[in-house]
């Protein structure tokens, strides 16, 4: 029989992703690389591991074979155990009947025996398809130092990206007085981070009932934080001071890795006290060749530098061969850039070869202000020698 918890843990990582393009097309979003040797997921399991929370169940369904593979049992972030550890859970058959997952909301309701048998106090309800450190226990204790219903991690964002958030208003004690989820005008720049705490019991009523409601979304922004308040429940905001990061669009993962080479900017990968922990493959140490030239790059273990990289990350098992030139670009496992192949402001997915001379993407034009046009060059694609990708393009087949 499992032991009960105090607190579980329920990480959403079914989510198509679509925004990603050809990213997505064969896995889940939360199972993208990221960091040379990570996966998204990564960084909420191991947020799950050293905050305590050592029981944390995953509910897959778009393309969950990768994710699922990588998870496996858990051993990497230390939740491979008899009592809680990691759970997959997927849609399944109930009787004669069942249902893929309708929404977030949906997804935990579908799982409620899973969550009962461990009799937990306070269910932690995360998002797979973040890059953050934080400590779930802090937020715990001000929860129950609350006697909150449900507690909701907030970040200050720039109001011109508010509309993309859940925006809350607070009261001076930290109680939530309103919440609308992704408002075209929003009223603060409080942003839900996607991270609650509830109680359980509380929470088991309101997904019960918004089962039975007609027209839903079965989301938890659009439908249970809005029915909670509406109830008068106790809802209180948790602030983070730190680094986060929606990786939900192709421009998104590409900042949030060139982050990562400005530690004024990102999370410290480096931090012995919080490690990211990784299902990642024993490879050789990487190898610099005697005219290789790299400058401010990441350089996962395996890969093979022979020409020129300069602010870049670049993934495990990944040539660069000599004459080739690597500029602000993100590199993922077992891709190749051949010779005199020039690649900027690029994502290269796992496996694809850029041919002899192939130019990819371009240095944005001097004085040009906005966002870079980032190119995306699709998982085991092949760019034939001499081909040209113009900047911001997406190549989703053999060129």
């Amino acid at each position: 029989m499992p032991v009960k918890k105090e607190c579980i843990a329920m990480l959403l990582a079914g989510g198509q992703g679509s925004r990603l393009g050809v990213l997505t097309k064969s896995m889940a979003k939360p199972a993208i690389p990221f960091g040379g040797k990570y996966r998204i997921i990564d960084f909420t399991l191991s947020n799950c591991t050293n905050s305590g929370i050592d029981t944390v169940g995953v509910l897959t369904q778009y393309q969950p074979h990768e994710l699922n593979a990588y998870i496996g049992s858990g051993k990497p972030w230390d939740l491979d155990r008899m009592n809680g550890g990691v759970r997959i859970l997927p849609p399944y058959i109930r009787g004669k009947t069942g249902q893929w997952y309708k929404g977030t909301a949906n997804a935990v309701y579908q799982n409620i025996p899973f969550i009962d048998q461990y009799i937990p106090d306070h269910v932690l309800v995360l998002s797979g398809d973040h890059i953050y450190k934080m400590d779930y226990s802090r937020m715990l204790e001000a929860h129950k130092d609350n006697d909150a219903d449900c507690t909701i991690a907030v970040i200050d964002v720039p109001i011109k990206e508010a509309s993309r958030f859940g925006i809350m208003d607070i009261h001076p004690d930290g109680s939530i007085c309103d919440f609308e989820e992704k408002p075209k005008n929003p009223k603060s720049t409080k942003a839900s981070m996607g991270v609650y705490i509830f109680k359980w019991p509380v929470l088991k009523t309101y997904l019960e009932l918004d089962e039975q409601q007609e027209h839903t979304a079965n989301d938890f922004g659009k439908n249970i934080i809005p029915a909670m308040l509406a109830g008068k429940q106790r809802m209180f905001a948790f602030s983070f001071q730190g680094y986060w990061k929606d990786v939900g669009t192709i421009e998104n993962i590409w900042d949030a890795s060139m982050d990562l080479l400005d530690p004024l900017e990102s999370l410290i990968l480096s931090d012995s006290k919080w490690r990211i922990y990784s299902n990642h493959p024993t490879d050789p140490p990487h190898y610099l060749g005697k005219d290789a030239r790299v400058r401010d790059s990441l350089l996962a273990g395996g890969c093979s530098i022979f020409g020129r990289l300069e602010n870049s990350v670049i993934s495990h098992r990944v040539l660069v061969e000599s004459g080739a030139a690597v500029v602000s670009s993100v590199i993922m496992s077992g891709a190749r850039i051949c010779a005199k192949a020039s690649v900027s402001y690029a994502i290269i997915a796992e496996d694809a070869v850029i041919g002899e001379g192939a130019v990819i993407g371009g240095l944005p034009l001097s004085g040009c202000s906005g966002h870079p046009k980032i190119s995306l060059v699709g998982g085991g694609i092949f760019v034939r020698s001499g081909s040209q990708v113009s900047p911001g393009s997406i190549v989703e087949q053999d060129i």
